[in-house]
């Protein structure tokens, strides 16, 4: 039995403690006997299983399976009958009228016939001596006699279990609707990976054909390069986050494979400052912006500087970038594909824990990115 069912059991036993320790001293005070009597009687049982009853018949059967099915009819006409039952039984009524023998009726006065010795005094103050008071007969109550407390009782009870009710089907709902965006967000994530990969893989392809095509000695090496990285990109796949290392050697052979290309006139400072032991981070989420710097901060005729750090410190990692832009009226990664899937798969893995700094200064194009860790 779990910790949920015996918190929920627990707290119903001490509500209907609660309400039957009212309901009894409520009645002990309108009849004329004591607490220990209501509690020992026939009728204090009655009334506790009528209640109880009530409650669960309707929170366990008629509301789900006639009131959520919107099967209004039948729902309330069985109310109506619980109701109708408990207007013939009158718990309350019987559970304040017994026992009966105790009960007192009205006070009658009954003369007794004067002492011998004593003369009638007609003025003498009211009662006489030699009158008593002695208990009446009870008033029978009316035959069709309405309980209205058992009345007003049934609707409380019927009212506290539909607001229970109401209550679960709204928790219900908030934790269907829960799930349901965070099954959303990781398809939509997955559909993000899925994107980027081909993305970035077919880049990586066209430079290697490339040098394919010139017949470089280094292409062995590139293609172990590439398979590393495909590698990576296979097995973060399945993953929100993985080890920084790995993420930082993936990135350090996607640089290596776009340095075969570069000529003379390309400056490359590449750094990295911190260890990337114990250190996690979203797949795939530098590269973009690496492949950017190369895609576009390159020019045949003339020269240029490409600056690709990468600071590691406790609880942050920055990764800063930039590049000349040599064309300005150039479509910034090809209407920012690449850079808007980046943006959200940052709001879904680091919300409220990243800062993402873009700016076009000076005819350069820097990024900036910190992670917050902790």
């Amino acid at each position: 039995m779990s910790k949920n069912v015996v918190t929920k059991a627990f707290a119903h036993i001490i509500v209907w403690l609660l309400f039957f320790a009212l309901v009894v001293s409520v009645s002990t005070s309108m009849g004329n006997t004591t607490f220990g009597q209501q509690l020992s009687s026939g009728h204090f049982l009655i009334f506790c299983f009528i209640y109880v009853s009530i409650f669960y018949f309707n929170n366990s059967l008629l509301f789900p399976r006639y009131y959520l099915q919107k099967k209004y009819f039948i729902y309330f006409l069985a109310m109506l009958l619980l109701l109708a039952a408990v207007v013939f039984i009158k718990p309350f009524d019987n559970l304040v009228s017994q026992p009966e023998a105790g009960r007192m009726g009205p006070v009658n006065f009954q003369p007794l016939p004067p002492p011998r010795d004593s003369v009638f005094r007609p003025r003498d103050t009211f009662p006489p001596r030699h009158f008593t008071m002695r208990p009446g007969p009870q008033p029978p109550r009316p035959k069709f006699f309405l309980d209205q407390n058992s009345i007003i009782l049934f609707f409380l009870v019927w009212i506290a279990g539909v607001a229970l009710q109401i209550s679960r089907q709204w928790r219900t709902s908030e934790q269907k609707a829960i799930l349901a965006e965070k099954d959303k967000n990781a398809a939509e994530l997955a559909f993000l990976k899925a994107h980027i990969n081909p993305h970035f893989l077919f880049n990586t392809l066209n430079n290697i054909y490339s040098l394919a095509i010139t017949r470089d000695g280094q292409t062995p090496a590139s293609i172990l390069k590439l398979s590393n990285i495909m590698r990576y990109v296979t097995e973060s796949a399945a993953t929100d986050f993985i080890a920084l290392e790995n993420e930082v050697e993936c990135m350090v052979d996607f640089i290596d494979l776009q340095k075969l290309r570069l000529n003379k006139k390309v400056y490359l400072d590449f750094s990295i400052t911190g260890s990337t032991q114990n250190k996690v981070i979203a797949p795939l989420l530098l590269l973009p912006f690496v492949e950017n710097v190369f895609k576009y901060g390159i020019s045949n005729h003339h020269p240029s500087t490409i600056i690709i750090k990468l600071f590691i410190e406790e609880n942050t990692i920055t990764f800063y970038s930039q590049n000349k832009i040599f064309n300005a009226g150039y479509v910034y990664d090809r209407g920012g594909v690449g850079l808007s899937n980046t943006r959200r798969r940052l709001e879904y893995l680091y919300p409220g824990k990243y800062e993402l700094d873009i700016k076009t200064e000076n005819g350069f194009y820097t990024v900036q990115l910190t992670l917050h860790t902790a």
